[in-house]
């Protein structure tokens, strides 16, 4: 969860003609199944495609992130350049401490990636539905790892059956001190 302190700031207000104060805020974000899934029932649409969107689908998509209970109609006006980078980083950010390493490109079976498609893989590999309010990172890793786990092992190739045979001969003989 992102939780952002929007300040108060001064204002001139043209019908009183007199400078005003609005009060600051608090929100709470989360980038979360949730949030996509709000997201992509309002506008019809697959969010993570990498098309571009408007600066309306992005602050609808913010708009979707915020789990406070009260925020002012006015809130996307009122965050500043800071708040909006903070969100940004929030949303790009890894939020787990899992890391894969060096995996081989698979090739893509042309699949759009949904909330949809998402709560289907949470359900085949049996997680929670409590996980849809994690961060939308976290959880792609928690699919990742679900998937590597239940897939069945790659089966080697003669070339690298031989060079490991090789080197585990290699090892032996260097450990028995003997030729062949």
């Amino acid at each position: 969860m992102l939780t952002l302190l929007v300040q108060a700031e001064e204002y001139y207000n043209e019908v009183t003609e007199e400078f005003e104060l609005r009060e600051g805020f608090t929100l709470e974000l989360e980038h979360s199944l949730v949030s996509l899934s709000k997201w992509e029932s309002i506008h019809n649409k697959p969010f993570l495609v990498d098309d571009r969107k408007t600066a309306e689908e992005i602050l609808s998509y913010i708009q979707c992130m915020i789990i406070s209970p009260v925020y002012p109609a006015d809130f996307a006006n009122r965050l500043s350049t800071d708040n909006v980078e903070a969100i940004n980083d929030y949303i790009e950010s890894k939020q787990t401490a899992t890391s894969f390493g060096q995996m081989p490109e698979r090739k893509s079976r042309g699949e759009t990636i949904t909330s949809e498609l998402i709560y289907y893989w949470m359900v085949a590999f049996t997680i929670p539905f409590e996980c849809e309010t994690w961060h939308l990172n976290r959880l792609f890793s928690l699919i990742r790892i679900c998937n590597i786990k239940n897939s069945p092992p790659k089966k080697m190739s003669r070339s690298e059956m031989a060079r490991r045979n090789r080197d585990l001969n290699e090892k032996r003989r260097a450990e028995m001190g003997t030729s062949g």
